[in-house]
């Protein structure tokens, strides 16, 4: 793991996700380390972004490392018509790590081929979110205990949804039954459905919540994701096609949590956020302790 870029979930194997859960523990109980004294990190954000770059900019800073970058594409010399080869290139001789969100797919997997530093994704287009996946897979295992025998019920934009993806083929690694709640329009990609008949895992698909619910251990919603659509009337029709409200969940699990990665629109109703199924704000918690693992490792600061 030591100066390997993070592009996808898949570049790193499952006793390698595990790894960055174990050390993520660590820092949730120490999370003040002068690990990153003299080091640079540079965010790089082409997208908007509150949660991804604020846990990693906090990360680094509870780390002693300093950050530069920025946080929107229009500050930077794009506007003049820069490439991203030579933004990547020109950034990567000020950093020790380049963490980049962008909107296109495959753009992180490029600049980790033109980077001489390691380069980690925060996002491409509605391809890969590979941190958020494993601070998810922290968020699950701490609030289950285990990420085998589980129940996971995955709600809303599935065809869109980057974090829906990488997260699936994190744990497609462990021995997980599957449900998939979409509008027709939004349906998960035939891609991941082939790849979890090919292991052998269990998927169910369904277009409401009927009969789900109760058996699930994890439920990850999803907003609706107005900037992957090209067309407005069909982002109209979906926009509301699900919401989650608080006595919907009275006979569930007392151990089931609700995640969302969040920001989240209408999907998820305000009267949960009392309720102590709720986890999505700590889930954004763990998304610090996650990235302070994953950097270590990364730079070779912790084994």
């Amino acid at each position: 793991m030591h100066n390997k870029s993070l592009i996808s979930i898949n570049d790193y194997s499952k006793d390698e996700c595990l790894k960055v859960l174990d050390l993520a523990e660590k820092f949730e109980k120490d999370p003040v380390q002068n690990l990153l004294s003299g080091r640079v990190i540079s965010t790089l954000f082409f997208e908007p972004s509150t949660r991804t770059r604020l846990s990693f900019e906090s990360a680094v800073s509870r780390m002693g490392g300093q950050v530069i970058g920025f946080t929107d594409s229009t500050s930077s010399s794009v506007t003049k018509g820069e490439s991203l080869k030579d933004t990547i290139c020109t950034v990567a001789n000020y950093s020790d790590l380049i963490v980049m969100r962008h909107p296109v797919e495959g753009s992180a997997r490029y600049a980790s081929e033109v980077s001489n530093v390691p380069v980690v994704n925060a996002g491409d287009g509605a391809n890969q979110h590979p941190t958020q996946t494993l601070l998810d897979l922290y968020s699950i295992r701490k609030t289950q205990g285990r990420l085998d025998d589980l129940n996971v019920v995955m709600v809303g934009d599935l065809k869109y949804g980057r974090t829906i993806h990488s997260l699936l083929m994190a744990l497609s690694e462990f021995n997980v039954n599957f449900f998939f709640i979409s509008p027709e329009e939004l349906k998960m990609p035939n891609e991941y459905k082939l790849h979890l008949k090919n292991k052998g895992i269990d998927f169910h698909e369904q277009t409401d919540f009927t009969g789900i619910l109760d058996d699930a251990d994890i439920i990850y919603m999803t907003r609706v994701q107005k900037e992957r659509f090209s067309d407005p009337i069909e982002y109209e029709k979906t926009k509301n096609a699900y919401v989650l409200r608080n006595n919907m969940l009275e006979n569930t699990k007392e151990t089931m949590k609700v995640l969302h990665p969040l920001p989240r629109v209408t999907e998820v109703s305000t009267d949960i956020d009392v309720s102590k199924k709720a986890y999505y704000f700590t889930q954004a918690l763990n998304g610090v302790y996650t990235r302070q693992a994953i950097i270590s490792l990364i730079l070779g600061l912790k084994q």
